[in-house]
């Protein structure tokens, strides 16, 4: 804390130690300010950025003579020669369209001007930022060509790019200053909870594709770079507040808040640093979806049907066969075996499941989101080569949503690295930590607040006895149900009573799923990297060279992974080489890179890449592009290592050593399983899961023949192969062309990907007894195999799985893309955007797999803006459409309606107090629309802001 209060100190109460001070103003064509403009002593990479008037103060330790540099955005670049130590200059940049010259580094690992970008990148400049008409700069990149969100929640957006992607998207990277942003437990982005706060981008840039042959495994669909500003370039005290209100049909209208400040100052030529908070609190978007999860066997289904399973209701999910209560309470004593006779009679012969509470009554629907960062940066030369210690920590609520609803409460991540870079190479190492803090499965939580006032044996027995004693005294079956859910769930805690609420924090602070629903984790990631660029070596053509490691440490207490006394560490490396060469008076431009990876438990793989860029036209505005690449993607330690009970399932991953480490002892309820099993209960491990079970499907139609043919239901049974899972491969052709005729700027793109053993899920029924085979013969006696696996299935005696594996069958994708970007007189400026997608896969030949595209085939997205409008005016509105799509994913499947979104915002600058004011409002139409089935519809937000030196 010392140290802290140290270096705060010394960031805002530094004495300048700069010897010449040069002041001066920046203007365009028409006499207006540029705002933002870059101004550095040339060749060396401090400096300084104009206000809102467009003024600069530059102080420097070298002495006159020398030149300085003054560049921005959509304007040629300047230099001025210094003479005078104390001199005073006015520059007027002349209007460039830029947009082709815009230089991008993500593609190639190295800076290169857009329009010679190998593959398909997108980009949000500063001037984007501060014009979009979203309440953050995250949310306004689903503005951007290629990308579609997945919003689990308001403080949790997933980017989605070429499909294959549920909020937990695996195949999607996001590096903030070169760190993956991903969580060590859970392998996916968490939106932007810990990663950069708007105050403090210097650019964003958007690869959509596969990018595996420089960046690794993970960046398999796409990959997003944030890179903040630097405290030697843009120095001073920045800062904004936001203030509005949601609007939601189920949530009502809620007060909204985000403000945030930056502290940036150059202290001398060689030391620099800066500091971010930012901070967020809202009410989240209501999930309130009561439909039956069973969207197409069960449409119209509500409470009233007695195996109700809804969306967003949780503990309906303890259900079970009410015929076979019967049995349970014969064993238990609690009926006679006269009154059994009966109650196999009258008890009908599917299942029942408890009373559930909804998910608004087991959250508080708050989100908050706390950004801090601090980092110090050494040039000990005064040259390029730079020395950065960074601190990043997030916390915050939010929802995750994946094979269950989560609510993050109180989630804390954390980030440090130390790097070591200049002109053409870089070294750095990081760490990244996080704490699941008082998170927890809403699931869980319904199911054990039910248990904690009445246990699920007792529940169903009253159940049961109810509904023969109403059936008996003349009852319809409707009116039985209704008197039996009545007599259940009597003395069921009603929310917002202090008994309910005590039994709430009782299981949201215990992690033992059979009475708790705490998530625990202690998770740990630890990467280093390093690239160097050999162009000032070598000439004939431009090499790079570089490599990466890292490890997991997993740590979730045996919650989540079957790590439960006993860290599990993975490990992965990688490296990489790329070379680029220019032929045909610079117009041809070749790229070609490939990348070994290896992870422990799968052989290593290689990730090749080829590229060629043509530019025609006599200043090489039309620019065609073409590039293949072969990608793969490891299993994530999820796929590899869970071991995770969600309640309907058991999430289980493949490796051999997790198969073994997984146990668990199941209760055997009939008294023809406890003779086989010779006893009350059996324990199966992971190998059950994986080599003796019968696919869900199969199951599933013997269920509903078994009790009028056994036999023909028996030989419906299909036996699970289920291989362990591997790597997944794609090959992914690209063709492209980006030009610009005038003020019109565009660009197209079409790509094609072959995926083979792609990763997914299937569902599989394992018997607590027997042997799993293909068409079991139920008349081979108690003593065979294959009819004990028959009894295990018809008296319930169970373990349903979720398997990660790998499907034989081929996907396929395929999109095109088209952007343009047109500045009409006066200022106005135009941009449009479409984007197709598809995929193909044979559905028939895996018919238990699920790939999970979860994107639109159609979407449009356009916006028209001016900056000045008129004095010190200026505007933006934009707007989405996209079609109605199909939504796979462990939690819930169906479909996802079309939405069309428009967006606006107007903003006042203040020069005087180099201010802007902004008032912003999202989903102006009010139509509320979905984009991840299970989590709340989103409806409009609308927002004021001021911003102070932005």
């Amino acid at each position: 804390m010392k140290i802290y209060h140290l270096f705060v100190t010394l960031l805002f109460c530094a004495v300048s130690m700069a010897q010449t001070t040069i002041t001066g103003s920046v203007k365009d064509s028409k006499n207006e300010p540029v705002p933002a403009a870059n101004v550095k002593v040339a060749g060396e990479s401090s400096g300084t950025v104009t206000d809102a008037d467009g003024k600069f103060t530059l102080k420097v330790s070298k002495k006159p003579p020398f030149t300085i540099e003054i560049s921005s955005i959509g304007f040629a670049a300047q230099k001025v020669q210094i003479t005078s130590a104390s001199q005073n200059v006015s520059v007027v940049l002349q209007n460039e369209d830029t947009r082709l010259e815009e230089i991008v580094v993500s593609a190639s690992r190295t800076p290169e001007r857009i329009k010679e970008s190998p593959v398909t990148i997108e980009r949000m400049t500063i001037k984007d930022i501060k014009k979009t008409a979203s309440p953050s700069f995250y949310d306004g990149l689903e503005n951007l060509k290629e990308v579609h969100m997945n919003t689990s929640s308001m403080s949790f957006k997933s980017i989605n790019t070429r499909g294959f992607a549920t909020v937990a998207n695996t195949r999607f990277m996001q590096l903030v200053d070169g760190m993956d942003n991903s969580s060590p437990l859970l392998n996916f982005v968490l939106g932007n909870l810990i990663g950069i706060s708007e105050l403090d981008v210097q650019s964003v840039e958007l690869l959509p594709g596969a990018s595996s042959a420089l960046y690794g495994a993970n960046a398999f669909n796409g990959i997003l770079f944030m890179n903040s500003k630097s405290p030697f370039t843009s120095q001073g005290i920045s800062a904004y507040a936001k203030y509005g209100q949601t609007n939601q049909k189920a949530a009502g209208a809620n007060e909204y808040v985000d403000y945030g400040v930056r502290v940036a100052h150059a202290f001398t030529k060689h030391f620099a640093a800066k500091a971010n908070f930012s901070f967020m609190k809202g009410t989240d978007w209501y999930a309130t979806d009561y439909r039956d999860k069973d969207l197409v066997n069960n449409i119209g289904m509500d409470r009233s049907a007695p195996n109700y399973n809804g969306i967003n209701v949780y503990g309906d999910e303890a259900s079970t066969n009410i015929r076979g209560v019967a049995t349970g309470m014969l064993n238990a004593g609690v009926i006679t075996p006269a009154q059994f006779s009966v109650f196999q009679q009258i008890l009908p012969n599917y299942n029942v499941s408890r009373t559930g509470y909804n998910e608004v009554d087991l959250t508080d629907n708050k989100v908050r989101n706390a950004k801090v960062d601090f980092s110090l940066h050494f040039k000990p030369w005064g040259d390029d080569n730079e020395i950065i210690w960074q601190s990043k920590f997030g916390f915050g609520n939010t929802v995750y949503q994946g094979a269950n609803r989560y609510y993050l409460n109180g989630f804390f991540m954390q980030q440090h690295k130390l790097e070591l870079k200049g002109k053409n190479y870089f070294i750095r190492g990081y760490f990244t930590t996080e704490d699941g803090g008082n998170s927890y499965d809403m699931l869980f939580t319904g199911l054990n607040v039910n248990r904690q006032w009445k246990s699920d044996a007792t529940w169903f027995g009253q159940y049961a006895a109810t509904y023969v004693q109403s059936t008996l005294a003349g009852a319809t079956p409707t009116q039985a149900h209704a008197a039996a859910r009545n007599v259940a769930d009597t003395g069921r805690l009603i929310p917002g009573t202090p008994e309910f609420q005590a039994a709430f924090n009782r299981v949201i602070s215990d992690s033992d799923v059979l009475t708790g629903s705490k998530l625990v984790d202690d998770s740990k990631l630890y990467h280093s990297d390093a690239n160097y660029n050999f162009k000032d070596l070598i000439k004939f053509a431009e090499i790079q060279v570089g490599g990466s490691f890292r490890m997991y440490e997993l740590n979730s207490l045996g919650r989540i992974y079957t790590d439960k006394g006993t860290d599990i560490l993975y490990r992965e490396h990688g490296l990489y080489t790329q070379v680029q060469k220019k032929f045909m008076e610079d117009r041809l431009k070749f790229t070609g890179s490939v990348r070994y990876d290896k992870s422990q438990n799968f052989d290593g793989n290689f990730s090749p890449r080829v590229s060629l860029v043509y530019s025609a036209g006599e200043q090489k505005n039309h620019n065609f592009r073409g590039s293949f690449q072969t990608g793969f993607r490891n299993p994530t330690t999820q796929d590899q290592y869970i071991g995770f009970n969600v309640g309907s399932a058991v999430l289980l991953g493949s490796a051999p050593d997790n198969l073994i480490r997984y146990t668990e002892t199941l209760p055997v309820t009939s008294a023809s399983g406890q003779a086989i099993v010779g006893g009350t209960s059996t324990t199966i491990n992971g190998n059950n899961a994986y080599y003796n079970s019968y696919t869900a499907s199969s199951a599933s139609q013997f269920a509903a023949l078994a009790s009028t043919d056994p036999v023909a239901a028996s030989a419906l049974l299909r036996k699970a192969n289920v291989n362990l899972v591997k790597p997944e491969t794609v090959k992914a052709f690209e063709l492209g062309y980006r030009g610009q005729i005038k003020n019109l700027s565009y660009d197209l793109t079409g790509y094609y990907n072959i995926y083979n053993d792609f990763i997914g899920n299937i569902n599989v029924v394992t018997p607590l007894y027997g042997t799993a085979q293909d068409a079991p013969n139920p008349l081979a006696g108690p003593t065979n195999p294959g009819a004990q696996s028959i009894d295990a299935l018809a008296t319930g005696n169970t373990r349903v799985f979720q398997l990660y594996t790998n499907t034989d069958v081929e996907v396929r994708s395929l999109g095109f893309g088209a952007g343009l970007n047109y500045k009409l007189p006066r200022n106005f400026e135009v941009s449009a955007n479409y984007n197709y997608a598809q995929f193909e896969f044979d559905q028939g030949k895996d018919p238990g797999f699920e790939a999970g595209f979860n994107t639109p085939k159609h979407r449009v997205k356009a916006s028209i803006s001016n900056d000045k409008l008129f004095k010190n005016f200026g505007f933006n509105i934009s707007g989405r459409w996209n079609t109605g799509y199909k939504w796979e994913s462990t939690f819930v499947d169906g479909y996802i309606n079309e939405a069309t979104v428009f967006d606006a915002q107007i903003n006042y600058n203040i020069p005087k107090l180099k201010a802007i004011i902004k008032l912003g409002a999202t989903n102006l139409g009010g139509k509320e629309y979905q984009q991840v089935l299970g989590a709340g519809f989103i409806g409009s937000q609308y927002f004021a802001s001021l911003t102070l030196n932005p």
